[in-house]
């Protein structure tokens, strides 16, 4: 089994969103390394089905990548916060639904090498008109996509948010396991 072991650990960095660290670490052939981590709480990403088959997306500009972006309603978690609990939060806070049913699809990590961020993704149906409550600094629009159109948006590489296309495929693998 590999494994690396902390030897020691120093925050450079420390932020609203995340913090990074630099940690010494010993190395399974006995020699030392270093590695920098992002500490990141985790978020959540919500595909919100309707009874139409359309999925709820939200197009928002991303700072970090200079464009508007589509992608399905997501956000951070809080420390200690249950996902399933943020991410009811953020369907309401974003969307203006509430679901009747939530499940769990996956958790994936984005970024193995750096990051210790998991973002858990939930399908969300049975929804319920209720109100938008978007942070004063959040500024997005919702569209409803019909779920063929979606899964083909990403087999075209039209949506490139990675939490967004493995929302989608997973949904269309588990259609087609049935």
């Amino acid at each position: 089994m590999h494994e690396e072991k902390q030897l020691s650990s120093r925050e450079i960095f420390s932020g609203r969103i995340f913090r990074v660290t630099e940690d010494r670490v010993l190395l399974e052939n006995q020699k030392e390394a270093s590695r920098e981590i992002v500490h990141h709480h985790g978020g959540v990403c919500v595909a919100a089905l309707d009874e139409q088959d359309q999925l709820l997306f939200v197009r928002q500009f991303r700072y970090a990548f200079g464009q508007e972006l589509l992608e399905l309603p997501a956000g951070k978690r809080e420390a200690g916060e249950d996902p399933a609990v943020c991410g009811m939060r953020e369907l309401e806070e974003e969307c203006g639904y509430r679901a009747g049913r939530f499940q769990l699809l996956t958790a994936m990590y984005p970024t193995v090498g750096y990051c210790n961020e998991i973002i858990h993704i939930y399908l969300a149906q049975d929804l319920i008109p209720s109100k938008q409550h978007l942070d004063e600094d959040e500024f997005l629009s919702v569209e409803k996509i019909p779920f063929d159109q979606a899964l083909h948006m990403v087999l075209r590489d039209e949506i490139p948010d990675a939490k967004t296309q493995l929302a989608i495929l997973k949904i269309h693998a588990l259609r087609s396991c049935k």
